[in-house]
């Protein structure tokens, strides 16, 4: 077994190699360079679209989903050794995608093989871009009182509603829903539909936020007609649909914690601030708060390595997406505090071409919302100490 890992290992480094452009194994310096696919992307490069097209290719866009639906057919530790033979080279992710983060999961968990074979191709090859039509007006932490209805009109339902905070609903091909089928009783009655965002009666309006710009929008819907196959689960059933799908969310929210982009956090610094006599930061206080940041990460990334490795072999605790959700986007709003601090008065400038239009600022402020999207940070606390601390409720 070691043999043949350590064989594919040589193959998979030999064929990144051959077939990884050279600005792909460059880091990403902003949200720019991720290539999100699906039917209005817009590829930054030449070099992006042929990293894309080799790697799906390849299958190994998702590299341990079958080969049937567009996967590499990769075991578990074949997966995380492509992995490392990735980081190894620098090489750039190829795709990222709801569908792959999330909706993939859900697909190949309770899909039907008409709807594997339907969707998760497309996914896999970066054809359909998804977005999440879950969180409305007045169902946000409280999900389970959604309101949007869909009422059986015998071949077909007939959605009618509002969702908000739809990341990228704007840019979005198709979207996975949650929508009221019965009105007696709350997780009982919802069910879980998918359906092409250009479907007549579909609209959306764009969110701004504090930082002066959104992925977030409201989505509408107007007598929308979605076919009965596109029920994924069984009606009133798409409770169960939802939390299998809200637990690979929040393991997604929580690699913010371990994937930053732009420059290190130390070397930010240190352009900012200078050295010290000793070659060190030149600030006590900031290099040991970023020090401590930089163990924690380490940390955090030890435990992700684990969780994933456990989530794939289904032996997690339900409640374990929670914990790493929590801890993951509160590392990722500490590196952005350090950034800012860092910066010093610079950082909070906000409009000039020096301080890049105020990125460091406005990524600050995007920061806050990692600990409401997915679940609120204090929902995710009554999660774990109900779940996993098994605290009494009081």
């Amino acid at each position: 077994m070691a043999d043949a890992l350590e064989g594919f290992r040589r193959e998979a480094r030999d064929w990144l190699e051959a077939n990884c452009p050279a600005e792909m194994r460059t880091p990403m310096r902003s949200e720019k360079d991720i290539c999100w696919g699906g039917r209005k992307f817009t590829f930054a490069s030449d070099a992006q679209k042929q990293w894309l097209d080799v790697m799906a290719q390849r299958g190994w866009t998702v590299p341990d989903w079958p080969r049937d639906y567009g996967g590499g057919g990769l075991s578990p530790a074949e997966a995380k050794v492509l992995k490392q033979e990735m980081a190894a080279l620098g090489c750039r992710v190829p795709l990222q995608s709801f569908g792959i983060s999330m909706l993939g999961p859900a697909l190949l968990e309770y899909g039907t093989e008409a709807q594997k074979l339907e969707h998760l191709p497309k996914i896999a090859r970066g054809e359909i871009r998804w977005c999440q039509g879950y969180s409305e007006p007045n169902a946000g932490s409280d999900l389970a009182s959604l309101a949007t209805s869909a009422e059986d009109m015998g071949d077909h339902f007939l959605v009618n509603g509002q969702k908000v905070w739809t990341s990228y609903a704007d840019q979005a091909d198709w979207i996975f829903c949650l929508v009221r089928t019965d009105t007696s009783q709350k997780q009982g009655g919802i069910s879980f539909l998918l359906f092409d965002m250009e479907s007549e009666g579909v609209s959306t309006k764009p969110i701004r936020l504090i930082s002066g710009a959104s992925p977030f929008c409201e989505t509408f819907f107007d007598d929308v007609k979605v076919p009965k196959d596109q029920l994924l689960g069984a009606v009133n059933q798409g409770w169960t649909v939802a939390k299998y799908l809200l637990g690979h969310e929040r393991e997604m929210i929580s690699g913010m914690g371990g994937r930053a982009q732009g420059p290190l956090l130390s070397e930010y610094a240190l352009a900012k601030i200078g050295r010290d006599e000793q070659r060190r930061l030149d600030d006590p206080v900031l290099r040991a708060r970023i020090a401590l940041y930089e163990v924690r990460a380490h940390a955090f990334a030890a435990m992700s390595e684990r969780f994933i490795d456990r989530l794939k072999a289904g032996k997690i605790h339900p409640a374990q997406p929670s914990m790493m959700k929590y801890y993951g986007t509160e590392l990722n709003k500490d590196r952005h505090e350090l950034l800012m601090a860092a910066g010093g008065s610079d950082a909070l400038e906000w409009d000039s071409e020096n301080s890049g239009g105020g990125k460091a600022a406005r990524a600050w402020l995007r920061t806050k919302a990692n600990s409401i999207e997915g679940g609120t940070s204090e929902i995710q606390l009554n999660i774990i100490a109900k779940r996993i601390l098994e605290l009494p409720e009081g």
